[in-house]
Parts: C-alpha cells; sequence; structure tokens
C-alpha cells in the first residue's frame, strides 16, 4: 500500500464533506436552528427583566453609597446634601456594647448618637469640670456637630442634660475623611462592625484627587489609547510582509536561548569539578542556591536542557512545511483583515455589550442587595435598671422618639428586612442574577465569533478577491447570526456556563473548607480545580471552532461541533503547529504593545520625559500612577484587535482544510486557496484549455 497523502480522510474521524459545485462560502439558504435552546435563552432573559424590574421597584442603593445618621437620614444627599460625612458622638461605645448587641440582637451596632457632618474634627476636645455651670451652651459646644434638633442659643437643656441625653458630643478627637487615625479603630471596624461605623469616614476626597488627575491628563491618556491603536493595526497589516522574518526569528531565538543555556550549564560544571561535595552530602534542604554548588545539578540540567534542544531542532525539521503552511495562513489573515477593515471595529460591539451585561448585573445584584427596608430597635447599654430591661433589643422604634423610663435607650439600626416574600428569595434572585449574567456574556462573546467567521468565510470562498467579496460581510454575518443561529449560540454558551457554574461552585467550597482540609483532600481538590479548568478551555475550543462551521453552513450546533472536530482531529498536526504559531506571534504582538506603550506611559507621567512646549506637568498629578494604570487598557485595544485576527485566522484554517477535502485542484473542482499556500503544498489550479483555431 502507498502512503496515505495527509488531506486523505481517516475514517475514525468521518468522512471529508463531499463536493458541492454550488457551494461559494457561507450558505445564504438555511433556517434557525436550535429552536427550543432559542425559546429557552428568551424565556431566561425575559425572567432576568423581571428579576431587574423587582430589584428596581424594592431597591434602594443609597443603602450602600451613603452613611445614614441616627434618625435615618443619608449624610451627603437630600436635606444633609452638604454634609457628607458621619460622625460618632462616642465611638467607645461601639467597643463596649459589642457583646450586649450581639447577645440581644443577633447583629454588631453602634449605640451612640451618630449626626451627619460637613467636615470632621480636626482637634482634641473635651468638656471640662467648669463647662457644667456655663450657661451659654452655645460656648461649650460646636453647632455643627450636635444634633440637628438643639439649638445651642435658646435650649433649656443644661449641659449634663446635653451630655446624657447625647443631643451634642462630650469629647472628639481629630480625624480625616479616607483615615484611620486609631489603630485600635481600625482593629474594631475590621473585625466586629462594618464599613459603615467609620468614624468622619469619606472616600469622595480620594475620589475627587483621581478625578483632578483625570482632567488634566486625559489627552495624554486618549493619545496612548491612540498609540496603541495604531500599533496595534501597523502590526496585523504588516504581518503579511514581516510574519515570515518574525516566525522564523521567534524560533531561532527559542534554539538561541536553549544553546546558551547548554553552554552556560556545561561552564558551572566544568568550574565545579574541584567541589568535593555531592548531592548525597547535602541531602535536602529549603536552601535551594547551596544545590548550585554541586557539580551534578548542573549535569541535570544540561541533559534536560539538551534533550529539550534536541527535541525542537527534529521537531522543526520534520514540521518545516507545516510551519511554512501556518505563516502561509497569518499571511493570508492580514490580507483578508485588510479587504475587511470593519472586523477591526467589531470588538467595539462586543465591548459595548459586555459592558450592558455587567452594568445590569452589577446593578440588579445592588438593588437587591438593598430591597429592604430598615429596621431600627431599641438598644440599651444599662439593660438593668428602669424599663430598659424589657425594651432592650426586642422593641421596633422610631429614632426620633426618646424613652424617658431608660436614659441609656438608643434607638438604632440593625439590619434591612428579610421577612418580606421578596428578601426570603433573596438568595435564590442573586443566584439567577449571576447565572443569567454567565450565560449572557458567554452569548455575547459567541455572537461575536460567530458574526467575524461568517466575514471571514466568505472572504476565502471568494475565488477572485477581492472582486467576489460579498457588500458588508460583516453586517451579513451579525445579521445571519442573529436571525437564524441564536439557539446555537445560546446552546453552546449553556454549555460553557454550566461549566464555569461547576468551577465557581468548587472554588467556594475550596474557600470554605480550607482550615479543615487534610493533605488528601487539597490534593482531590486541586485536581478537579485542574479537570474542570482544562475542560472549560475545551469547550472554549469546541465553541469556537462550531460556530465557524455554523457560520458557513447554517447547521445546528451539535452537527456543526461534531464536523469541526472531526476535521480537526483528521489534520491533527496542522492544528497543533498552526495554533503555537500563531500563539507566538500574537504573544510578540501583546508584549509589543502593552510592553511598548505602557513602558511609554511611565516615563511620560512619571516626568523622566518632558514634553517641550507642554503645560502639562506630572508634578501637578496627586497620583501619577493612576493615568498609567488607566492608559494600561490600551491592553484591552490589543486584545480586539488581536481577537479579531485570531479568529481570521482559525476561520481560514478550517476553510483551508475544506478546501483540501473537497477540491483538487481540477476545472471542476478548483482550489480556492491562495498561490502562495498552493505553491507550499505542489498544488495548483488547471488552467482552462484554449480553443485552437
Amino acid at each position: 500500500m502507498g502512503k496515505r497523502r495527509d488531506s486523505d480522510p481517516d475514517s475514525e474521524y468521518g468522512e471529508p464533506a463531499p463536493y458541492d459545485p454550488t457551494f461559494n462560502g457561507p450558505i445564504n439558504k438555511r433556517g434557525c436552528t436550535d429552536i427550543i435552546c432559542c425559546i429557552l435563552f428568551m424565556a431566561v432573559i425575559l425572567g432576568y427583566m423581571a428579576v431587574g424590574i423587582l430589584a428596581w421597584l424594592y431597591g434602594d442603593p443609597r443603602h450602600v453609597l451613603y452613611a445614614r445618621n441616627s434618625t435615618g437620614w443619608y449624610c451627603g444627599t437630600g436635606p444633609n446634601k452638604d454634609k457628607p460625612n458621619l460622625f460618632y458622638f462616642d465611638i467607645l461605645k461601639c467597643a463596649t456594647s459589642i457583646n450586649i448587641m450581639a447577645t440581644a440582637l443577633n447583629g454588631l451596632q453602634c449605640p451612640t448618637t451618630q449626626v451627619c457632618v460637613e467636615s470632621c474634627p480636626s482637634t482634641f476636645w473635651a468638656v471640662g469640670l467648669k463647662a457644667f455651670s456655663e450657661e451659654d451652651k452655645a460656648k461649650v459646644f460646636n453647632q455643627s456637630l450636635c444634633v440637628p434638633s438643639i439649638n445651642l442659643e435658646n435650649t433649656k437643656f443644661t449641659v449634663k442634660q446635653i451630655i446624657d441625653n447625647e443631643l451634642c458630643p462630650f469629647f472628639h478627637i481629630p480625624t480625616t475623611p479616607g483615615e484611620w487615625n486609631q489603630l485600635f479603630m481600625l482593629n474594631l471596624i475590621y473585625f466586629h462592625i462594618g464599613l459603615d461605623i467609620l468614624n468622619g469616614f469619606n472616600a469622595r476626597d480620594v475620589g475627587v484627587r483621581i478625578f483632578e488627575d483625570f482632567a488634566s491628563s486625559w489627552p495624554w491618556i486618549l493619545l496612548g489609547l491612540l498609540i496603541a491603536m495604531v500599533v496595534s493595526l501597523l502590526f496585523l497589516l504588516l504581518l503579511r510582509f514581516t510574519a515570515p522574518v518574525l516566525v522564523w526569528v521567534l524560533i531561532l531565538g527559542v534554539l538561541g536561548v536553549g544553546a546558551y543555556g547548554i553552554w552556560h550549564c556545561y561552564w558551572e560544571y566544568d568550574n565545579h569539578k574541584q567541589m568535593s561535595a555531592s548531592i548525597n552530602d547535602i541531602g535536602f534542604t529549603t536552601n535551594f542556591s547551596v544545590y548550585l554548588q554541586v557539580q551534578e545539578t548542573w549535569l541535570a540540567f544540561l541533559i534536560i536542557i539538551s534533550v529539550v534542544e534536541a527535541i525542537l531542532i527534529l521537531t522543526l525539521i520534520f514540521l518545516r512545511t507545516r510551519i511554512l503552511i501556518a505563516i502561509a495562513l497569518i499571511q493570508e489573515s492580514s490580507k483578508a483583515v485588510s479587504h475587511i477593515m470593519s472586523a477591526l471595529l467589531y470588538p467595539v460591539v462586543t465591548f459595548v455589550l459586555l459592558l450592558i451585561c455587567v452594568a445590569y448585573w452589577g446593578a440588579t445584584a445592588l438593588y437587591l442587595a438593598t430591597s429592604g427596608g430598615p429596621i431600627h430597635r431599641v438598644v440599651a447599654l444599662n439593660s438593668t435598671t428602669g424599663d430598659c430591661m424589657s425594651i432592650n433589643g426586642t422593641v421596633d422604634c422610631d429614632p426620633q422618639v426618646n424613652y424617658p423610663g431608660c436614659p441609656s435607650a438608643r434607638c438604632i439600626f440593625i439590619k434591612y428586612d428579610d421577612e418580606s416574600l421578596l428578601q426570603k428569595n433573596l438568595f435564590n434572585l442573586q443566584i439567577y442574577n449571576a447565572v443569567a449574567f454567565l450565560w449572557c456574556v458567554n452569548f455575547v462573546i459567541a455572537l461575536g465569533q460567530c458574526t467575524l467567521a461568517g466575514a471571514f468565510a466568505s472572504y476565502y470562498w471568494a475565488f477572485n478577491k477581492p472582486d467576489d467579496i460579498p457588500m458588508f460581510p460583516v453586517s451579513g454575518g451579525f445579521i445571519r447570526s442573529l436571525r437564524y443561529h441564536v439557539g446555537s449560540l445560546a446552546f453552546g454558551s449553556l454549555i460553557l456556563t454550566l461549566v464555569q457554574i461547576v468551577r465557581i461552585l468548587l472554588e467556594y467550597i475550596d474557600h470554605k473548607t480550607r482550615e479543615a482540609q487534610n493533605p488528601v483532600a487539597r490534593f482531590i481538590l486541586c485536581c478537579m480545580k485542574c479537570c474542570l479548568w482544562c475542560l472549560e478551555k475545551f469547550i472554549k475550543f469546541l465553541n469556537r471552532n462550531a460556530y465557524i462551521m455554523i457560520a458557513i453552513y447554517g447547521k445546528n450546533f451539535c452537527v456543526s461541533a461534531k464536523n469541526a472536530f472531526s476535521l480537526l482531529m483528521r489534520n491533527v498536526v496542522r492544528v497543533v503547529v498552526l495554533d503555537k504559531v500563531t500563539d507566538l506571534l500574537l504573544f510578540f504582538g501583546k508584549l509589543l504593545v502593552v510592553g511598548g506603550v505602557g513602558v511609554l506611559s511611565f516615563f511620560f507621567f512619571s516626568g523622566r520625559i518632558p514634553l517641550p512646549g507642554s503645560t502639562f506637568r506630572s508634578e501637578t498629578l496627586n497620583y501619577y500612577w493612576m493615568p498609567i494604570i488607566v492608559s494600561e487598557t490600551h491592553y484591552l485595544i490589543a486584545l480586539g484587535f488581536f481577537s479579531v485576527y485570531s479568529m481570521c485566522v482559525d476561520t481560514l484554517f478550517l476553510c483551508f482544510l475544506e478546501d483540501l477535502e473537497r477540491n483538487d485542484g481540477s476545472l471542476q473542482k478548483p482550489y480556492f486557496m491562495s498561490k502562495n499556500l498552493m505553491k507550499i503544498l505542489s498544488k495548483s489550479n488547471k488552467a482552462p484549455k484554449r480553443d485552437k483555431r
């Protein structure tokens, strides 16, 4: 038997697609696929909208955006718009009352008066003994730190009564918004009370400084993003000319690094010949630098690197033709992108849709979390006197009502209502919110992949390029995907979402049981997480290629996934080579864009590169690293460009494999591949015979 050609089918992975004389690219006459999954996805979206409406009707995000004073009013909004800070009269009560509060209310709140203030105290102050006999209360207390219901100019209360009823603070310490001046307070807040007890906390100060930095540096941030966009675009378009050089330089660079490693290991091995110590003499130690002083270590390194280098050289020799095919496909992809430039704008659509998904998920989660009404209850520090014992922790109250029978009683916020029907199902609604969010995100990504696959497939199957490329290929691919294949895209997205949910649950279990795990349990969980990670990667790979087949042939998800997998397995070596060569090039491109523009941003915003004639000075920035972090979003720009290019390579590769199996270069079945690919494969299209007359 003769040798089987590389393009011949392998019966184990199915038969190649039969020749179809009418086929010339993505099929226009197609029907809706995976209708059941489409209906299910639409039902989930409608349910998701209903959850969002419920959350919007009953939620109040002010619960987490603004602090509340003792009367239940928000600081920084409404009547207290000019008073964004929350001031605690006696922060010490937050510590001394923790045990009482925990037993009485099963919660942790601070039973001291809290008022909204315009600015936090900046000095130490306390009521002196002489102040108790002072008639003018305005000379003793600061009106801005007292409760709004008292007017110090005409109050009939004595100083002692004001202090006992906590109408004004009897002491305060200097505090700054956003700062923890007391280590005790930091520990108390973090471990016991929560973020709403910060004395004088105001993160808006930091926000204002960051906004000022943006206001002064935004033109330069946009310039950095523009540079990243131009560099990414030029890199992709020039690959049609520079791909062979870049690939071989990178491959030879890897081999050169390996060769240097071999030489260095031999040099170290030769230098340590005089050392009398061996591995057996050292034994096991955590000081790994000791092993580098032993000759056997460098000999082991030398053997390992030599074996790897030999494997790489042999692989390069035997796979050189496939590497040339991969380079030709990369060049062809660059040419396809230059003919369909609108494809480079599609990541903006994907980004906007993902932004909508994230914003909707975040808003729904926030509104659901704040959907309960506030509950106030009476809390008394001294619960053994008067009426304190009967009302402590058991009576709902109004923050504006006092309790004369219990002087130490305070009406404080305890929690948000969790007894209503909505609150009882709040956890289930949050789970629904998270699952629907993951499904929507995966669907948006799938829609983008299918759209781009349809556009680039129409390029490959155009016999006379670019004349036969249809008008608006990206729009055509997008319309076909939405009109016919929402169900198939939802099906693939659902499979990926289920795997991601299992991974999240496993991570949650690992986090909750970490302290109780023994080595065996940790090993099993680690293996399970590794297997699920591999499964998710495989599902993404399979989905990606299935969407390409859906975009071309218009069949359902299962059939498309089966055909794509069989086609790839019949050409598995080519798949591996193309994947690795493409990954190498795209990694180099991302490194060039992210590293180059990132370093340029660092030197510019840190003042190391002054710009002549510019009014911008790095000294005017409060946090020079903030514009650098924001300008690092050029990674997203590079990722968007390179994701389009990667999808183009994968689509053209599948079309190339289909072309090899469908056609033979005859007049009836000509190849659609480029002349460069035909030259590498020693193939050609037969020219039509001329009429001799």
